[in-house]
Order: structure tokens, then sequence, then C-alpha cells
């Protein structure tokens, strides 16, 4: 079997299974097979496909049916320009997010000692990524050991100056001594479990997806948290969850300032930020 054979017939499985982008996905697949990029299946097109290269992606192609997320498979995805590790013990990083670091990045354009705290980091590429743009260090904190390991393995693949550490939000951080706290916490409501796809609901952690009946506990915690360890003047950033805005809003209002919201490329309101009041 050709390359391009393999190709056409991956395709045509993903595609009668109503698999998302079935053609990309199958690129993706058999160069994870066979450890190369998509331009070699083209340059390479009537190669045999060797058996081992197609019981591997005959695998991927098993486990892509079953709903299992490429990225997954593949223990890749792309964010802010840098390839990152990820695995079922984290959040996949959605291009959305990049949001959240270019924000971060306007507020620390003129601040070259503020320092930088992402909680939640899970997969560390939030954190990596401001850290590597800003060229500055980083801490950055997570509940879930496993997810710190995946973090911790990605901080070494980009040489960057990330501090990762144990955490519950920022019960480990001293009082006053944060300029930019980032975050994307977990935001999707209980009650949305059964409405969400599944292949996020099966297979990325819960621990960082849901956050109680009303979606909000975490937005609560980690605000009221922000208080007490960011100095004054200093910004919070956060995603934002569908539908949370006005909720995310209201929890503000006491203490905080400049409130400003950052739509996505869809329109949809993404990043909420807001400066603690002196």
């Amino acid at each position: 079997m050709t390359l391009q054979t393999a190709l056409l017939q991956g395709t045509e499985i993903l595609y009668k299974a109503a698999i998302p982008v079935p053609r990309l996905t199958a690129e993706v697949l058999l160069c994870h097979a066979l450890h190369c990029e998509r331009a070699y299946l083209y340059a390479h097109a009537t190669d045999e496909l060797t058996q081992l290269a197609w019981i591997h992606y005959g695998r991927y192609l098993n486990q892509r049916l079953k709903g299992k997320p490429t990225q997954y498979i593949t223990h890749r995805q792309e964010f802010f320009g840098r390839d990152f590790y990820v695995n079922t013990d984290v959040l996949i990083p959605r291009s959305e997010t990049e949001h959240l670091v270019e924000a971060a990045m306007e507020f620390l354009k003129d601040r070259p000692d503020a320092r930088v705290l992402d909680v939640g980091t899970g997969s560390g590429a939030i954190a990596i990524s401001v850290a590597l743009e800003s060229r500055r260090t980083v801490l950055a904190s997570d509940i879930s050991w496993v997810a710190l390991a995946v973090a911790e393995r990605n901080r070494k693949a980009h040489a960057a100056q990330v501090r990762f550490f144990v955490g519950d939000l920022v019960e480990a951080i001293a009082a006053n001594s944060i300029d930019l706290l980032i975050s994307n916490p977990p935001y999707v409501p209980g009650a949305d479990q059964a409405n969400m796809q599944s292949e996020v609901r099966d297979w990325e952690p819960h621990i960082a997806l849901f956050a109680g009946d009303s979606g909000f506990e975490i937005y609560q915690r980690l605000i009221s948290g922000a208080e007490s360890v960011i100095r004054p003047g200093g910004r919070l950033l956060m995603e934002l969850g569908y539908q949370s805005l006005a909720g995310v809003q209201e929890i503000l209002a006491t203490r905080w300032n400049d409130i400003a919201v950052l739509s996505d490329l869809a329109g949809l309101p993404r990043v909420i930020g807001a400066t603690l009041r002196s």
C-alpha cells in the first residue's frame, strides 16, 4: 500500500464516521505513524507503507474513531507558535487562549520587573509562552501533580524560565507579591456536562473543566485570593467561559477597576482584565 492510498483510505474511514476535518486528521495521524512532516506525504506519495507504520496508523485511526482527540494521540498541540506535549492529564490548549497571552504581554511591555503568576497552568502553555515572549521568570501553579509533570516536560523542551509548584489556586503565594496574575480557570457548570462535546467530556481532565453547579465557583475563589496576593495596582487576567461575562463582572465590582474585556476572533468575550484598587 502506498502512502497516497493509505491517506485516501484513512480519510474515507474518518469521513464515514463523521469525524471533523477527516483529510487533515488522516494526514496528521499518518505523519505520526511515519514520524514525518506533512510535506513528506506528498513528496513520497508513491512510497510503500511499511507493515509497522500501517499497524501504528491503523491503531491511531481506531483511537480517533473511538473519540480520542487527535492531540492526545499524537501528544502534540501548537500554541502561540510552539509545539507543546499534551496527554489526558492536561487540557488541550486552545487557540482562543492565546488572547490571554497577548493581554499579558500588553501589560508587561513597560514593566520589566513585574512578577507574574499563572494559576492552573496545566500543560504550562500559558506560563511558558509568557516567559519566552517577555524574557522573564514566571511562577506557575496547579493543584494536579500529574499536570505539572507535563508542564515541566514542556518547560525543559522550550528552555523557559518558569517555576512550577503544586497549589490550590493562590494558597501558597505570599500576600502582596504578584503584579500580574493570569489564569484559564475551570468554568464549565456541572449541569452542562451532559451537553458537552463527548471528546471533551470523556477525555479531558474534569478537574480542569468543571467549576461547581454554577460555573462560577473557581472564579469566586480565584478573585478573592487574587485580592490578597496581587499588589495594589496589579492586574488580574482571566479567560472567560461561555455566558460567564456578566457573572464575573459582578464578582469583580467590589474591589477592582479598569475592567476590560477582550473578544476572540468569533466576537465572543474571551479575556477579562481588572486592576486591584489601591
